[in-house]
């Protein structure tokens, strides 16, 4: 699959970028770029621009970091069991371009199949809806409601 989108490279991301992103950090809750955002538009990979996540998806879960309950395409994405810090938790990451993105976990509205994908905005891009098309993602704009 061609890539269509901005690519970035990893030296054009910030130092907290790069610790998340990279490195597996997670960024601290309620002071990230996206965990408040309430616009309409899609999430894209801030390495690779593919899409992975959309406004529609995403629920305000009170945690402090985005919180979505389902990635635009599971086969963009990993989940990888991840035990660290004593506990118990499946990590997700892009499939293609293998950054951290955060955590699924299964407390998320029912109604909606259940999972919260708790997602770090310092791995994601935000593009909204007014510039979806100027950016490359017009065929995402109707799953965006």
């Amino acid at each position: 699959m061609s890539n269509k989108w901005k690519k970035y490279d990893v030296d054009e991301l910030t130092d907290l970028e790069y610790e998340v992103a990279i490195n597996s950090s997670t960024e601290p809750p309620f002071q990230n770029k996206y965990w408040d955002e309430k616009r309409k538009g899609i999430y894209v990979d801030i390495l690779s621009g593919e899409p992975l996540f959309i406004s529609s998806n995403k629920f305000d879960s009170g945690c402090g970091w985005p919180s979505f309950t389902r990635p635009i395409n599971d086969d963009l994405i990993n989940e990888i069991e991840d035990n660290s810090y004593n506990m118990k938790r499946i990590e997700v990451r892009t499939k293609n371009s293998n950054i951290h993105l955060g955590h699924v976990f299964k407390d998320g509205p029912i109604n909606d199949g259940g999972l919260r994908y708790c997602i770090n905005s310092a791995s994601l891009r935000f593009i909204p809806i007014e510039e979806m098309e100027k950016e490359g993602y017009s065929e995402y704009i109707k799953l965006v409601k």
